[in-house]
């Protein structure tokens, strides 16, 4: 049974950090790319950070660029986000994906194989 599972989540003031977490469990984790996504309030789902399946790659949404970092553990099968300097803009469900192939654009949403079931940022001014 394939899971995601994201944690890390919570209310931070305007400038704090968090990381997030995703357990990944059920594929084969070190073969495939993976990625985050965020839905604001009201808004459509959007593309944040994607990492390679070894981490020798990692592409950013302009708005964490200088912010977030993205990265994995494939011992452990979690990918991270760190995110710094957080901005009542960056408040949203934080989703972690997995796809098998590697895309040719991080940020398209199809093609994802697998979601998980998302973790609540909210950032406060």
């Amino acid at each position: 049974q394939v899971q995601l599972v994201e944690s890390g989540g919570g209310l931070v003031q305007a400038g704090g950090s968090l990381r997030l977490s995703c357990a990944a469990s059920g594929f084969t984790f070190s073969s495939y790319v993976m990625a985050w996504f965020r839905q604001p309030p009201g808004k459509e789902r959007e593309f944040v950070a994607g990492i390679s399946w070894h981490g020798g790659n990692k592409f950013y949404a302009d708005s964490g660029k200088g912010r977030f970092t993205i990265s994995r553990d494939n011992a452990k099968n979690t990918v991270y986000l760190q995110m710094n300097n957080l901005k009542p803009e960056d408040t949203a469900v934080y989703y972690c994906a997995a796809r098998r192939n590697y895309p040719t654009d991080f940020a398209t949403i199809n093609g994802f194989d697998y979601w998980g079931q998302g973790t609540q940022v909210i950032g406060t001014s």
